[in-house]
């Protein structure tokens, strides 16, 4: 194996065990922010032998001794150190030398429910919403600063200047390194599934930039999902969410055009939906409501889709189903982007005139005020009711709206549709 080569399964053996590392030496220590200095450690230590050496057979469990060793070296260190200061006494260096010894201790441990309290700190409420987004894709991604700035969009320095707050912040509030028990497991885990949704809606309808999806993101949300569906089996809305996902990922090779226009629902190609990740999401979805989570807000969401998913043709959608899903939502969730969903499907439905009624009523939606898609959805309904010039109004307003650059070509293009069915209309 060329050196080239051996660096490439460095890089692979990396974004696989680095998540796992980096929650097993988070045990130990404590600290996140160290275990991941730990683990870099162990990446620098395997790009300086295995080039020689050779991959070992189990590259994992060499990366994590080497990590270990050198926690429990760092630790002896700093208990010598602390030595030649008499006035730290001597009850420090029994706190450290026991430390020292736990880790002795786990070299041969399991890991556990090591990923499942790395998922739970690196999501703790201590922290911004944007914080947890790119601690998760750093510890548990494994994904480089450069790769997270790339992928939102956002400076290098930011997204480092975050990660670096976040893991002081962790430190600082001395956020312990567990999965919550009892009433604080359901507030937490809304965290947790609310990054990794966060995560794949950016990738499948990017906010900003010259590309409407990137797959990468969703991807990774996926896999994030599905990870955590293993570790936590029992909740449900785990299950839903990773349902929702998995349908909704299932479009993605029809949602884009040859040259990476927008693709809108109605008008994709089902044949190109991927069948497997649509079986998935289903079972997914099945399991959660076995476990008693149907009425749960991911899992109403992943039903959902399923009613898109489950229909060969558009005309098939079973719109009444989607329109009380809706109506389920909004009882549990009320959010005026609910309602414009439902809007949308009651048009679907019942006509065009009845989907703008309840569109009309949200335009004084503080919460939509700069939100794009209620003038996209309400220029859709008027121009299906004929009224052309108000609907190419609102198209050119959707377009100023939204910082995607592939969208506002779409919703300029319909408003010059609109524009010229007026001039014929005239």
């Amino acid at each position: 194996m060329t050196a080239t080569e051996t660096h490439r399964t460095i890089d692979a053996v990396w974004r696989i065990e680095s998540a796992r590392l980096i929650a097993g030496l988070a045990r130990m220590v404590r600290d996140v922010g160290l275990a991941e200095e730990l683990a870099q450690d162990a990446l620098v230590a395997a790009l300086e032998r295995w080039p020689e050496s050779g991959v070992p057979d189990n590259p994992g469990a060499w990366l994590m001794a080497t990590a270990k060793h050198r926690a429990i070296d760092r630790l002896r260190r700093s208990k010598l150190q602390q030595r030649k200061h008499e006035e730290i006494g001597y009850e420090l260096e029994d706190v450290q030398e026991a430390t020292a010894t736990r880790i002795e201790d786990f070299v041969d441990d399991d890991i556990g429910d090591d990923l499942l309290r790395l998922v739970f700190t690196a999501c703790h409420p201590v922290l911004s919403t944007e914080a947890r987004v790119a601690l998760t894709l750093r510890l548990l991604g494994g994904l480089t600063t450069e790769e997270i700035a790339r992928a939102f969009l956002v400076p290098e320095p930011t997204v480092a200047q975050r990660i670096v707050r976040a893991k002081r912040t962790l430190a600082d509030a001395q956020v312990p390194y567990e999965v919550p028990r009892g009433p604080e497991l359901a507030e937490r885990l809304s965290s947790v599934l609310g990054v990794i949704y966060l995560i794949f809606n950016e990738g499948y309808s990017a906010t900003v930039g010259d590309d409407w999806i990137r797959p990468g993101l969703c991807d990774e949300a996926l896999r994030l999902g599905r990870i955590l569906a293993e570790l936590a089996p029992s909740e449900p809305e785990v299950h839903g969410l990773v349902a929702l996902m998995e349908i909704q990922a299932s479009r993605a090779g029809a949602r884009v055009g040859p040259s990476g226009q927008p693709i809108l629902l109605l008008d994709q190609d089902r044949a190109r939906w991927d069948r497997l990740l649509i079986q998935r999401g289903l079972a997914a979805l099945e399991r959660a409501e076995k476990l008693g989570g149907a009425r749960g807000p991911y899992a109403l969401q992943a039903a959902i889709a399923a009613c898109h998913a489950r229909a060969l043709a558009p005309e098939q959608t079973d719109w009444a189903r989607i329109v009380g899903l809706y109506g389920a939502l909004a009882e549990l969730s009320p959010s005026p982007v609910v309602e414009l969903n439902r809007a949308v499907a009651l048009a679907m439905l019942f006509g065009p005139a009845a989907g703008l009624d309840l569109v009309d009523a949200l335009t004084d939606e503080p919460a939509l005020k700069s939100y794009h898609l209620l003038p996209s959805v309400r220029g859709d309904l008027l121009k299906k009711l004929g009224r052309f010039d108000e609907a190419r109004a609102e198209f050119e307003r959707a377009a100023s709206l939204t910082r995607n650059a592939r969208e506002r070509d779409l919703l300029l293009e319909r408003a010059r549709d609109a524009a010229a069915a007026a001039s014929g209309q005239a």
